[in-house]
């Protein structure tokens, strides 16, 4: 069976597209690689992709997001260690971003948050392979904290 290489991009529909490029730039620190002004804005946190996130404009009276509809629930973006998670954490409380929740994956830790147009996203960072317990890998406690 051929299988892909990796999730490549998520394209997001939104009402205010700058507003959008705002909040990913300032709360994320992701940069746009690439515009269709007025219509599309592509972004990365990295350097090594085209991007992983694009926004595309819908308009200011589109309908947001609904608990309990078919879709996505949210997406995550990984931290490159747990004092980076916990820097994000302290970053999105002093922006007062709204935070839906924090999650013990027993394997990650994460931060649950809204984007403007009330799309959940998540934060994480998860413990190298060689470091999971045997067994269930969800059932565990995570071994850190946020509060750091």
């Amino acid at each position: 069976m051929v299988k892909p290489k990796r999730l490549g991009h998520l394209v997001l529909r939104g009402r205010d597209i700058a507003r959008s490029e705002r909040f990913y730039a300032d709360v994320l620190g992701l940069h746009v690689t690439s515009t269709v002004p007025g219509m599309m804005v592509f972004m990365s946190a990295s350097g090594d992709s085209s991007h992983e996130l694009a926004l595309m404009s819908i308009g200011a009276d589109a309908p947001g997001p609904e608990q309990g509809r078919v879709g996505l629930y949210h997406f995550a973006w990984e931290m490159e260690s747990l004092g980076d998670l916990q820097s994000i954490y302290r970053e999105l409380k002093a922006k007062e971003v709204e935070i839906a929740g924090l999650g013990d994956h027993g394997i990650s830790m994460g931060v649950y948050f809204f984007d403007p147009d009330g799309n959940e996203i998540e934060v994480f960072y998860e413990l190298p392979k060689e470091q999971w317990p045997k067994g269930d890998i969800f059932r565990g406690k995570f071994p850190g904290s946020l509060e750091g």
